[in-house]
């Protein structure tokens, strides 16, 4: 049987793959699954990531499916364990981040963690245990209008603690800039002290890089992605060109998206602003039962040739909370995302065989409408953001090319940039 050296879960589909992408270009052979699989791994690789849509649910829910995934990883031999959450450490007030952190603990029977949602290349930086979007706070950056999760609060010590019974505490940027040494010892005062998490500052990939080898003794790390960088030294692996080597790309084009980000927003409106097809997705029509998926489909069938058409419900947060005021929060989601999701599948049908999903939730949506149950991590486009290759029965043999972008990610040109990479 294959063995694993680390065993991920993402609470996120497209946190999953921003995850795996950075221990691909760490050196690592990583395939993603979509759910918790229900066979033993067949494929030969260094790191498995098991992508959970658990973000938003139940917090008792979202630690079942955690504690399943850390079951089956168990089974596949991994030696540590690896709870990846969003750079932006979004979540509801009751959870889930807490409430899995502690689940996952429990079952490992470690009294200690770390929690860092620090990403640099993202420009997500932690310190003084203060979380910073670019050069603002994250609840100055958009987050605090983030429809489902949304963020006022920057302070993730604060915030841990109010998500879980075990003491938090810090671990600050003057003993992360003395080195892995300084951070063991750190750990070791923080236990003495009765403190179970422990948020970690990072400004830096240096500052991450110079904590990872401190981290390899403990069972169960928590962090966003940023972190994996420093991850598969502790294995003995470094950095390899066909870690991250796919099929060659194939088929027609299109981008579908239903994030409401700032970054999305400006990405939806550079790709109209370029002159490519688009068309906006009213959750209005779809609650009035018009067949917007149908709609979607038959104006883009004769356009695909031509090039990547977009399709997307992404809009400014004003025009979001008036569509959440008629339909309701979870409906309004609900419903747009899996119109898009089944647009998606609508395009694969049509002969796309790259496609680019922007959005967390709706992510999640379309990997289950296409039915995938697991990927392979290529190159990345842009920091956190790899394209990755699926068989899919929707598309048939050969599969198709995709890249889920969480909705925060990506520069201004990513969906036209994403497309000349492949």
């Amino acid at each position: 049987m294959t063995k694993i050296a680390l065993g991920c879960i993402a609470d996120d589909f497209t946190g999953a793959t921003d995850l795996a992408n950075n221990l691909v270009r760490a050196g690592m052979r990583v395939v993603q699954t979509i759910g918790v699989p229900t066979g033993p791994l067949a494929a030969e690789v260094d790191a498995v990531v098991v992508a959970l849509k658990s973000r938003t649910i139940a917090p008792a829910e979202a630690v079942a499916q955690s504690l399943a995934a850390l079951h089956w990883l168990q089974a596949q031999g991994a030696r540590q364990i690896y709870f990846k959450y969003c750079s932006t450490f979004d979540s509801t007030p009751e959870g889930n981040i807490g409430p899995v952190t502690e689940a996952l603990m429990d079952a490992l029977g470690t009294d200690f963690t770390i929690a860092t949602p620090a990403f640099p290349d993202n420009k997500r930086t932690v310190f003084k245990g203060y979380l910073f979007a670019g050069d603002g706070l994250l609840n100055e950056s958009g987050m605090q209008n983030h429809p489902l999760t949304p963020m006022t609060d920057p302070n993730l010590v604060r915030v841990m603690q109010a998500q879980t019974k075990r003491r938090v505490g810090l671990i600050d940027y003057a003993v992360v800039a003395r080195g892995a040494e300084a951070v063991r010892e750190r750990i070791a005062t923080l236990r003495t002290e009765g403190v179970g998490v422990a948020v970690v500052d990072a400004i830096s990939n240096d500052d991450l890089l110079r904590m990872g080898p401190a981290l390899a003794e403990l069972p169960l790390l928590t962090a966003g992605s940023g972190v994996a960088i420093a991850l598969p030294h502790n294995f003995g692996l470094a950095p390899s060109a066909q870690a991250a080597a796919l099929p060659a790309a194939r088929g027609l084009q299109a981008v579908v998206s239903g994030s409401c980000s700032v970054a999305t927003n400006q990405q939806v409106a550079h790709f109209i602003a370029s002159g490519r097809p688009a068309l906006a997705i009213d959750p209005i029509k779809l609650a009035a039962g018009e067949d917007v998926v149908a709609q979607a489909l038959a104006w883009a069938a004769p356009l695909l040739a031509s090039g990547p058409v977009l399709v997307y419900s992404t809009a400014e947060p004003g025009a979001v909370k008036a569509v959440q005021g008629q339909l309701g929060v979870a409906e309004a989601g609900a419903m747009v995302e899996h119109a898009v999701a089944a647009i998606a599948r609508g395009l694969v049908a049509l002969g796309v065989r790259q496609l680019v999903v922007a959005g967390g939730e709706t992510s999640g949506a379309c990997v289950q409408a296409l039915d995938i149950a697991q990927m392979q991590i290529g190159p990345q486009i842009d920091p956190g953001v790899p394209w990755c290759h699926a068989a899919s029965p929707v598309a048939g043999e050969g599969g198709l090319h995709l890249t889920l972008k969480s909705g925060n990610f990506g520069a201004v040109d990513f969906f036209s940039k994403a497309f000349a990479l492949l």
